[in-house]
């Protein structure tokens, strides 16, 4: 028989402390897998270099938050191993007590635990790499499922492999401490039916109030073993603070950013154009959400230039809130370093270099425009010329520190007084003023009109426009920017709920924690419920006992997790969020769930016990 055949058997005689460790070791290492196989499928480079469908600016918010989140993630797998190992060292002390009695040396009872350590271990890391993976892969299909296309990357290996070495060495790191400490108790006190490993039966607390009878026993209970109680505070504060950030900064993340998307697109805009060129317009706004090959197009052609007397005709509907003419051509743009200015040594230091590339320019009328974009420095003004506004994407791949260079197009240099989040050609744009543009380029009418409509009687006004349009030309069309923005913010939405829900493994594997420390308290006061229950106390009320002692350690733990968790979100994670009542409550609702399950699970053995007959009840456990 093999060294490891027994500590086997003494797994698999414990079936369920055994399966509470390797599930909650496997859900921690599946969620950092699947988050990360994840980010890299949709572009969301931990590096934050522009990747994959999504402009610079939203690449760097959703990567922001697979760093946070993974990184927490990877602290609540060394808080929950750790509590686990614990447990299970506490249920295991008698063993250790027989051990020694018959003359076992420390060491070799420690090998003997390290040994059952391993195994789970290696069990937990293997299964958590492959439900990792198939999460990934289930996900994408969801994606192209409801209309995203989104290419399935070769799944990682090295990265794989980078996760299951941290965490089978995290285990092993945070799993041996338990296990050291176990060892060194006293074979008298590890026989003995009163000593509790990890727990203490003084406290130095006391209720001097007459009422509130099992919430006394509660708290009595909860302070006599202060070591366990710490321990599952602070693995379900950490927790709580990872739910907290992933869902109520999902939540906040979700409404900023499409709160964004949709201004820079516009709500109720039309855009107004030749009909290949309008289709082109609808190509570059969807270059986020959908695979789309570069094709060249050629923007200066003569036909899709608006003809002169369409304004007027546009002009004649009352109905139209807005109406601006954009100028779109795609050009070569250079990089131009900058000079920043140090009052110290009075002196300039250079900052950028000469980079080149290929970049969508837009001319806009300043004081005309119907988007309103997320603009880190500002935008155009009506009587600066020699102004440029760059893309986020734009920005990141080609300047150092772009509000203190220039670009350089057309043979023209200009300042650039600001960076957009702009969806349209995944960041890649520049917006100079429409007459500069036309000034430099000899073309002289737009190529495109967006106008915004009034939507109480939208089907009305797009027949009229759509006939004034045509009389005109019957090449031109008008084509609703609506479905367009909705598949945008779509996308985003559920990117965001996947994020939002990445906390659902630890949030299981918590719960589990918590049913490990109610079973440990269940342990500790088996004989004084059993007496309780021998003067007349009903089931029920040892229910209620052991419930409160969950409920006040998980109200504990929400008042460290969420205060935490909505710092890093506000301060750290979202600029400039956009909070509403309606996401306030959404927040509170979605962490009240996640209390009331957890809370729900805990109540499993405390059932099941109360059950129990006395006599039962009154012996070991």
């Amino acid at each position: 028989m093999s060294e490891t055949s027994f500590p086997i058997n003494d797994l698999l005689r414990r079936k369920f402390q055994t399966s509470l460790i390797i599930i909650s070791l496997t859900l921690c290492v599946a969620a950092t897998v699947y988050l990360l196989l994840f980010g890299d499928n949709i572009g969301l480079e931990i590096s934050l270099m522009v990747e994959g469908k999504l402009t610079a600016g939203f690449s760097s918010i959703f990567s922001s938050f697979i760093i946070f989140i993974g990184l927490l993630i990877f602290i609540a797998g060394a808080v929950v191993i750790s509590f686990m190992v614990f447990v299970m060292m506490s249920q295991r002390v008698r063993d250790i007590g027989l051990m020694k009695a018959v003359g076992c040396p420390n060491d070799l009872i420690f090998g003997y635990f390290m040994t059952e350590l391993l195994i789970v271990t290696s069990i937990s890391c293997f299964l958590g790499v492959i439900f990792g993976i198939l999460a990934d892969y289930a996900s994408i299909g969801l994606f192209d499922f409801l209309g995203f296309q989104i290419s399935q990357k070769p799944a990682n290996f090295w990265l794989i492999l980078l996760v299951f070495v941290l965490f089978f060495a995290l285990s092993l790191i945070f799993g041996a401490k338990p296990i050291l400490d176990a060892t060194k108790v006293e074979p008298s006190k590890a026989i003995s039916p009163i000593y509790h490993f990890g727990l203490s039966k003084e406290s130095g607390f006391k209720v001097t109030s007459k009422s509130g009878f099992t919430v006394k026993i509660a708290l009595r209970g909860l302070f006599r073993r202060k070591s366990a109680t710490i321990k599952i505070i602070l693995c379900l504060s950490t927790v709580f603070t990872l739910v907290t950030v992933a869902i109520a900064g999902g939540i906040i993340a979700d409404q900023t950013t499409k709160n964004w998307v949709e201004k820079a697109i516009g709500r109720n805009i039309v855009l107004i154009a030749h009909q290949d060129m309008g289709s082109q317009y609808r190509l570059l706004l969807s270059k986020s959400y959908e695979i789309s090959e570069s094709s060249q197009f050629n923007y200066t052609d003569k036909k899709y230039l608006m003809p002169a007397n369409l304004f007027d005709n546009l002009s004649s509907t009352s109905e139209i809130i807005g109406m601006e003419a954009r100028l779109v051509l795609q050009e070569h743009v250079k990089e131009l370093p900058g000079y920043l200015f140090d009052p110290e040594t009075a002196g300039t230091t250079e900052v950028g270099d000469h980079r080149e590339g290929e970049s969508l320019i837009v001319g806009v009328e300043p004081e005309k425009v119907l988007s309103e974009w997320f603009v880190d420095g500002e935008f155009l003004t009506e009587n600066r010329t020699c102004e440029a506004v760059i893309g986020d994407s734009l920005a990141l791949t080609m300047f150092s520190m772009p509000l203190n260079q220039s670009i350089r197009l057309l043979d023209r240099n200009f300042d650039v007084t600001g960076v957009c989040l702009d969806p349209i050609n995944n960041g890649n744009v520049t917006y100079v003023p429409l007459k500069t543009l036309q000034n430099a380029t000899g073309i002289l009418k737009p190529n495109i009109v967006m106008v915004r409509v009034d939507p109480a009687n939208r089907t009305e006004i797009l027949d009229q426009i759509r006939t004034n349009v045509r009389a005109v030309n019957s090449e031109f069309e008008i084509f609703e920017l609506d479905e367009t923005l909705d598949k945008n913010l779509s996308f985003l939405g559920d990117i965001w709920f996947i994020i939002m829900f990445l906390p659902l493994f630890s949030l299981i594997a918590a719960s589990l924690c918590l049913i490990g420390y109610v079973m440990l308290a269940i342990a500790e006061q088996h004989q004084e419920f059993g007496v309780l229950r021998a003067v007349g106390i009903r089931p029920k009320t040892v229910v209620k006992i052991i419930s409160e002692q969950s409920f006040i350690i998980l109200l504990s733990s929400c008042a460290i997790g969420i205060p935490i968790g909505i710092i890093i979100t506000l301060l750290i994670l979202v600029p400039e969020p956009v909070i509403t009542g309606y996401t306030i409550l959404e927040i509170v609702g979605w962490l009240l769930t996640a209390l009331v399950v957890m809370f729900g699970s805990s109540l499993y053995p405390a059932i099941k016990f109360a059950r129990k007959p006395i006599l039962e009840i009154m012996n070991k456990p």
